[in-house]
């Protein structure tokens, strides 16, 4: 499996450079993967952040060079990227329960983070809504912003600022039709950030003064739904579904998450009602054939 292969050539990477001050950009370097879509599927598929990955490894190796070795602890602290001996005790007595001195000590217990490893994991505990759709060209109007790449966690800050200062009404009131959906835009691989839309659908006829207009080429969409509840969470769901799609689809399904180039949409968030009184999430994937 190319994703799986990708992500374990990143693994491989870190560890071999684990007392370097490695950054999302270094890693994903080792991939095929932009920063952006790196960081995706490590978050999605690992369940943590790169960055959480490489301190919690660090902070392991420190654990074991304590207990097998007399290296100074300000060396070790060196070694491992922290600027001063008290940042490296804060960060190991965060992981291990223990300050770096007592756990020099014989029979200390300490908490150590193997190297990960990336393979297929069959689960099947819960079922999955998904579909494939071909999709003609479409385009979108709305609010954007551009967020660094390892810093989806404040796209709920977006949402949440556009809906307290009346910005996502007056889009709704302004272009009609549907609940917003939040679109991904594809900026090129060297970019150190990605847009974030909120956004509707458009026509010729829309009126998009104000508004930020992309146009998405026609592709493949792979699609993930939650399942219906009462009350609109705008977004309470898309996590887990992002989850569902990366870590359990995407790995076996025969296809692959496309890129894109330029600003191309590749992402997409949908917030719907079922027209009784009941909504739903879909996340949205553009996907080629393998």
């Amino acid at each position: 499996m190319e994703l799986l292969t990708q992500l374990n050539k990143a693994i491989v990477f870190v560890e071999e450079n684990i007392d370097c001050d490695l950054t999302l950009a270094d890693v994903s370097k080792a991939t095929t993967y932009s920063k952006f879509h790196f960081c995706q599927l490590f978050n999605y598929i690992a369940g943590m952040p790169l960055s959480e990955y490489i301190r919690k490894r660090k902070l392991s190796l420190a654990a074991m060079e304590l207990q097998g070795s007399d290296i100074k602890i300000m060396d070790l602290a060196v070694k491992y990227g922290y600027d001063s001996a008290d940042s490296f005790t804060r960060a190991f007595t965060k992981q291990h329960g223990v300050t770096p001195s007592v756990a020099r000590r014989s029979g200390t217990t300490l908490k150590i983070f193997p190297t990960m490893t990336f393979q297929i994991k069959i689960e099947g505990v819960q079922g999955m809504n998904w579909r494939i759709e071909e999709k003609e060209a479409f385009k979108v109007v709305g609010i954007y912003r551009r967020f660094a790449s390892d810093d989806t966690d404040s796209i709920a800050g977006f949402w949440r600022e556009k809906m307290e200062d009346g910005s996502i009404q007056k889009l709704c009131q302004q272009v009609g039709g549907r609940n917003p959906m939040g679109i991904c835009g594809h900026i090129n691989n060297d970019a150190n950030d990605f847009l974030y839309m909120i956004g509707l659908y458009a026509d010729d006829n829309t009126d998009t003064t104000g508004l930020t207009t992309i146009t998405a080429p026609a592709s493949t969409w792979a699609v993930f739904r939650s399942e219906e509840f009462k009350e609109n969470q705008y977004g309470g769901e898309i996590p887990k579904l992002f989850n569902c799609a990366f870590k359990e689809w995407l790995p076996t399904s025969g296809y692959e998450k496309i890129e894109g180039s330029g600003e191309d949409i590749y992402d997409m968030e949908m917030y719907e009602c079922n027209g009784a009184g009941k909504y739903y999430e879909e996340v949205w994937l553009s996907v080629v054939k393998k």
